[in-house]
């Protein structure tokens, strides 16, 4: 059994749709489609729902998948240590950034990773934390910037903290201070990101612990819309501080959380504690570590 037939499953698996998966995979659909089909023939069994959007594994499928994500783990294990034998000349990094903070912290070390290890492959995946922190448990991806804290299974390398700001309209109530409390917003809608990112817990559990418990007027994982609703008069959002030079623009005004509040704002790169780093994810730690200024792995900062 080819582990490219495998992989073309457990990506169609993971993305949902055979357009999705033939992106991931660079291959045409039909590709995609006909080895999917090709895999059902040789183990004579039927392996994904096709009457269900997105496309899900029947029980059959999710066997197969289990045992397909060994295989290729397995796989690329054994490709990650003839790389560490050949000095990392090749070698794939199955890295998940989230869409906030990582163009400020990890844009200029892709740069640098490159110039130091051209061969190495990094493999991109963008979602919000908490989705980051489910593909690393199954394996999908090998290392991923998450908020702290992070769950009991993961180890955790500490990276870079920040203050938030909420984002206000410039004729809000509270655009002209210097500083403001949770509480302050209590009756301003909050617009949260999407399910998948980490800081919408955050704050709901700080404005919980302000004795009130937030107004959502929507949820969207694009920040520069974010921003237009807020500028629109839609209601507050929350960026980490470090952000702001970015998004500044008229019509918005940056104002910094107190600090006491629970709205610390705290990056790290985390990994399965189970789970043996390629001689490339020890390379990005170890280059964070060198760039950022974040301690030995394991370490996180003091509160």
């Amino acid at each position: 059994m080819r582990l490219r037939l495998l992989h073309m499953f457990s990506e169609v698996v993971r993305t949902g749709s055979f357009t999705a998966a033939a992106t991931t995979s660079h291959a045409s659909q039909s590709t995609v489609s006909k080895a999917v089909h090709q895999l059902e023939e040789e183990l004579g069994v039927v392996l994904l729902e096709r009457s269900m959007t997105p496309l899900r594994p029947t029980s059959a499928g999710e066997l197969v998948l289990q045992h397909a994500r060994n295989m290729l783990e397995e796989a690329q294990r054994m490709r990650d240590e003839l790389a560490e034998l050949q000095g990392l000349q090749r070698g794939v990094l199955r890295l998940g950034l989230p869409p906030l903070g990582s163009a400020s912290l990890f844009a200029p070390l892709f740069v640098t990773f490159r110039q130091r290890y051209p061969q190495i492959d990094i493999q991109l995946v963008e979602q919000g934390s908490r989705r980051l922190e489910e593909l690393l448990l199954r394996g999908d991806i090998e290392l991923a910037a998450t908020l702290l804290p992070v769950p009991e299974a993961l180890e955790a390398q500490f990276v870079f903290q920040s203050r938030l700001v909420a984002v206000l309209a410039t004729d809000h109530p509270l655009a002209g201070c210097q500083e403001i409390a949770l509480a302050e917003l209590a009756e301003t809608p909050f617009i949260f990101y999407e399910a998948g990112f980490a800081l919408n817990a955050q704050l709901r559990h700080a404005c919980m612990q302000q004795g009130f418990e937030p107004r959502e007027a929507t949820h969207s994982g694009q920040v520069d819309f974010v921003i237009a609703l807020v500028a629109a008069g839609y209601g507050v959002a929350f960026l980490p501080e470090l952000m702001v030079p970015q998004q500044a623009q008229r019509q918005t005004r940056f104002i910094p959380i107190r600090q006491d509040e629970g709205t610390l704002w705290q990056l790290a790169l985390a990994w399965p504690r189970q789970r043996t780093l390629s001689p490339a994810a020890l390379k990005w730690l170890e280059l964070s570590r060198e760039k950022l200024g974040g301690g030995p792995a394991g370490l996180l900062p003091t509160p």
